[in-house]
């Protein structure tokens, strides 16, 4: 099939990231939040970062102005426009299977349903709505115009010719496609989020400070960002979300999330979003 308009639904940091680099590889984007400030903060966010790209010369004028041409919607009014919905909003099962049944009836019957979650069963996604064979996983990375692997994750039912249109669609954005099957964390957060979690335990147990864990990282195994810092830049909620995942629906402790995450989480230090986590952050 061919894709030329793309329906982002969510405007935080992955949505407003999937909706620039859609518009500025020329497709038509539509980005939609029921939140007004989230939508006011998306424009500016993508205005900035392609502003930013432009003066470093990784972006065209033209493509600045294709950004600038995304529409910002409070609702699925405008999503029967769209020949694929990508889905990137709360990782939360309940919202996201309510949220697809309602993208399933707003889309266009031949319409591709995708979803950026983290860990969350493609199949229990698809399940929810009336064409599983057009339901997929497109795991981008934060930040998504930086980037370049995105995970592609067949459900059950989907079809080939969905999984080609997908894995096309992330080649012409820029992207490199990784097909992964629909197991708890898929391949990044599966290896990722328990290498966050033990460093978390490292800190809990004093075997050293946040900052030395990062540098420790960084330095010897050459990581670009300590697994603290990326917790923070991910969310604390997000990494809790997918230990509880993985430990839950693969039985095993070594997946058990650390107290100290659990403790933070509680106490709204999510990282970078909130300002404080394991580092602080200006606002």
């Amino acid at each position: 099939m061919t894709i030329r308009h793309i329906f982002v639904v969510g405007a935080g940091i992955m949505g407003n990231g999937i909706a620039q680099v859609a518009a500025t590889s020329g497709y038509g984007v539509t980005c939609m939040d029921v939140v007004p400030a989230a939508l006011d903060k998306a424009r500016t966010t993508i205005g900035k970062s392609t502003a930013r790209l432009l003066e470093k010369g990784a972006l065209t004028a033209e493509q600045k102005t294709n950004a600038e041409a995304i529409a910002f919607v409070p609702d699925l009014s405008q999503a029967s426009a769209a020949d694929i919905l990508i889905e990137a909003t709360t990782e939360t099962p309940d919202l996201k299977i309510k949220l697809f049944k309602e993208i399933d009836a707003a889309a266009r019957p031949e319409a591709i349903l995708a979803t950026n979650t983290s860990s969350i069963s493609i199949t229990k996604i698809a399940a929810a709505t009336r064409r599983p064979g057009k339901v997929i996983g497109m795991h981008f990375m934060n930040p998504v115009p930086l980037m370049k692997l995105v995970e592609v994750i067949r459900g059950l039912g989907t079809s080939d010719e969905t999984t080609s249109a997908v894995t096309e669609l992330c080649r012409s954005m820029g992207k490199e496609p990784v097909e992964a099957n629909d197991s708890p964390g898929f391949i990044s957060n599966r290896i990722l989020c328990p290498m966050i979690n033990e460093a978390i335990f490292a800190l809990q147990e004093n075997v050293g400070t946040a900052e030395a864990i990062d540098t420790v990282m960084k330095l010897g195994m050459n990581h670009p960002m300590g697994p603290l810092a990326l917790a923070d830049l991910i969310g604390l909620d997000v990494v809790l979300f997918v230990m509880e995942v993985l430990q839950r629906d693969l039985g095993e402790d070594k997946y058990r999330p650390a107290p100290l995450l659990r403790r933070m989480v509680d106490a709204g230090y999510l990282g970078r979003k909130s300002g404080k986590g394991f580092h602080s952050y200006q606002a």
